[in-house]
């Protein structure tokens, strides 16, 4: 009777916790951080719509980290402008470059905060090879960098290491523990669906976005950038600069398929309004 009494008491407390009796598990505990890893201002955006729809246009660009902490290991998703940055009184205007950049935090820092460094971080990846995404690459040589084929060839080839002002910033992971995504399937990072990078190319070879089901806040859609702009996703704009149009404009379907099919919340990476809704670093997405 004693052992009866206990049984019935522990359903109960299941019942009145909201979990069914038969749940084994918890769902995977996942944690989703948005980080401030610089801003870029244009005083004309127009390199990011072919149409000339832009031109002329001033905007400010946020450039944003995202870390996801899994059971399975850490990832984080584009490494923001180089935190060195940060140390220029005033921030950088290139020589070539139509824009100003300003770095607030280091990454570095931020990861502090979570007392991580970057050496905690197990998994790498880029939603492609631009500087405003890998420009802290070589903090992360010692993790697992997950890459398409094409892109990484293309990071490498003799026009890139010609360049080291953008080359040094990941020029480290050369060597590094590499996973390649062969062809155009998807990537199940940590093997369980809730996390996968989807091939999406046109911006550069092998540009990607990432795809995040979180338990309680639901699918969350890095989009890299597809969408530059907020005016990009609805006019479907093409930046002047990018490798294959139609590639491009393929890929804008598919992202949008996506997000349809599973109702995810959109994050044109780029775009100021759709990071500040996100939790501020150091509260996570779960």
């Amino acid at each position: 009777m004693k052992n009866l009494l206990l049984s019935v008491a522990a359903l109960v407390l299941l019942v009145a916790c909201g979990q069914p009796a038969e749940q084994a598990q918890e769902s995977p505990k996942i944690q989703f951080y948005a980080m401030d890893c610089g801003h870029t201002t244009f005083q004309d955006v127009g390199m990011f719509a072919d149409d000339g729809s832009m031109n002329g246009q001033p905007r400010e660009l946020i450039v944003p980290c995202y870390l996801i902490r899994h059971p399975g290991g850490d990832l984080i998703w584009d490494t923001g402008l180089p935190e060195a940055i940060a140390d220029l009184p005033g921030g950088l205007t290139p020589a070539n470059f139509p824009a100003h950049f300003e770095v607030p935090v280091k990454l570095t820092a931020q990861l502090a905060q979570l007392n991580m460094t970057p050496a905690d971080v197990e998994f790498l990846s880029f939603s492609h090879m631009h500087s405003d995404h890998t420009g802290n690459g070589n903090l992360f040589a010692a993790s697992t960098w997950i890459v398409d084929t094409d892109e990484r060839t293309r990071m490498f080839d003799a026009e890139h290491r010609s360049d080291p002002q953008d080359f040094n910033n990941y020029n480290l992971l050369e060597n590094a523990r590499t996973q390649l995504i062969e062809g155009d399937d998807d990537h199940d990072v940590f093997g369980d669906g809730t996390v996968t990078i989807i091939q999406a190319p046109g911006h550069t070879p092998g540009h990607a976005v990432l795809l995040v089901r979180l338990p309680n806040a639901g699918p969350v859609l890095l989009t890299g950038d597809m969408y530059h702009l907020s005016e990009s996703r609805e006019r479907r704009l093409v930046p002047t600069f990018n490798t294959d149009r139609a590639q491009t404009v393929a890929s804008q379907a598919e992202v949008e398929r996506i997000a349809s099919e599973t109702h995810a919340r959109v994050v044109r990476q780029h775009v100021m309004e759709d990071f500040t809704s996100l939790p501020a670093f150091p509260a996570a997405l779960n």
